[in-house]
């Protein structure tokens, strides 16, 4: 396992230093998604990121950009940040669970009722993103730049049948994330959880290891699970967060100036990434990719209720089990923001300010 963590640190560095060419400051950005900024949030939010700090910079600083996991597992490439060997990482709730894992309070099924509340909660300016965001700068070290869904909510695939009812998930081995809280909903429904990184996930699905996933419909099309997979549930059970960290050390050595230039073009590149998923979603990229494709089929309000009830006891259980009462206050501090947010008018009648104060954007 030592020789193993060695060699992919190794072959980590051997393609930062392939990449590496003359600039005042370099910053290396990894996602696990696509590159294409139409294909993926993440590779939208690489974009733009990258476009605005060398446009702004007069070419001062360069940022490199290393998609589709190409430095190596989500929570590795997360502890290259944190050792200072890449400088920063978007990476999944699952990635970061081994270095937070009270990011597991997100994992509650169908907590948050839509998709406009998500965005309201799930973001650095809202009540709970700055308290969770906070909170996870301290317990890591790192320097949170950006906080935003995975890109919509959750559905299941499989090669068994639809599932249609909490019945249907009796033995199916569905693949979870490296996450304790969705091994637990897995559980909690009838069915096998199988846990597992994110490159493994497509093998494993076409030879059986796994009977099916979990992930948004823009993953799923993206990942070419129809390929592997015949049957689509639209469940909306789940919403998970995508979080943009940074080495502090890095940000904290530039100058003032650039400081800001990289929280401004981080908090532009996170609004991109938010709204490019919901443009995937709306799109021929999104559901109607899979259509033709996959068996689909809509899970109704009535079954919905019916998996909220075996499933929100054992992720809570869980969670108060596991991370104690800071645990329980953390969860309970983001669904008082979701009840909130359902009241809430939208920040686009009210729009937040950037970070940090400056007379003007760059």
């Amino acid at each position: 396992m030592r020789f193993l963590k060695a060699t992919a640190t190794a072959v980590a560095a051997l393609c930062i230093a392939a990449q590496a060419y003359a600039a005042d400051t370099t910053i290396r950005l990894a996602h696990l998604n696509p590159e294409d900024p139409f294909a993926s949030h993440s590779g939208a939010m690489a974009a733009v990121f990258k476009s605005l700090v060398e446009s702004n910079s007069n070419g001062r600083i360069e940022v490199q950009l290393f998609a589709n996991g190409q430095l190596g597992k989500d929570n590795e490439v997360i502890e290259q940040v944190r050792s200072g060997l890449v400088e920063t990482v978007i990476s999944s709730s699952g990635g970061m669970a081994q270095h937070y894992p009270l990011v597991g309070v997100f994992d509650i099924p169908f907590a948050f009722p839509n998709i406009g509340v998500a965005s309201e909660v799930i973001d650095m300016d809202s009540e709970f993103g700055a308290k969770f965001s906070a909170d996870l700068e301290e317990k890591t070290g790192l320097k949170v730049l950006g906080l935003l869904d995975s890109g919509g909510f959750f559905a299941f695939t499989s090669s068994k049948g639809p599932i249609s009812s909490v019945e249907d998930m009796d033995g199916q081995r569905i693949r979870t994330m490296t996450l304790p809280t969705h091994e637990a909903i897995i559980s909690s429904l009838g069915g096998q959880p199988t846990a597992l990184p994110w490159a493994e996930v497509y093998t494993a699905l076409q030879t059986g290891v796994a009977d099916g996933q979990m992930n948004p419909v823009p993953i799923i099309a993206f990942a070419k699970f129809d390929e592997v997979q015949q049957y689509l549930s639209i469940t909306n059970h789940l919403i998970t967060p995508y979080i943009w960290t940074m080495n502090a050390e890095f940000l904290e050595s530039l100058s003032e100036e650039d400081q800001y230039l990289i929280s401004w073009a981080a908090d532009v590149a996170t609004d991109a990434g938010r709204s490019m998923s919901r443009v995937i979603e709306a799109s021929e990229k999104g559901l109607p990719a899979l259509q033709g494709k996959l068996d689909v089929n809509v899970v109704t309000p009535e079954e919905q209720a019916k998996f909220a009830e075996a499933a929100q006891p054992a992720v809570r259980a869980l969670i108060e089990e596991s991370y104690g009462a800071e645990g329980t206050e953390m969860l309970d501090s983001m669904l008082s923001s979701i009840e909130a947010a359902k009241y809430t008018p939208s920040h686009r009648f009210g729009r937040r300010t950037c970070r940090p104060s400056q007379p003007q954007d760059p």
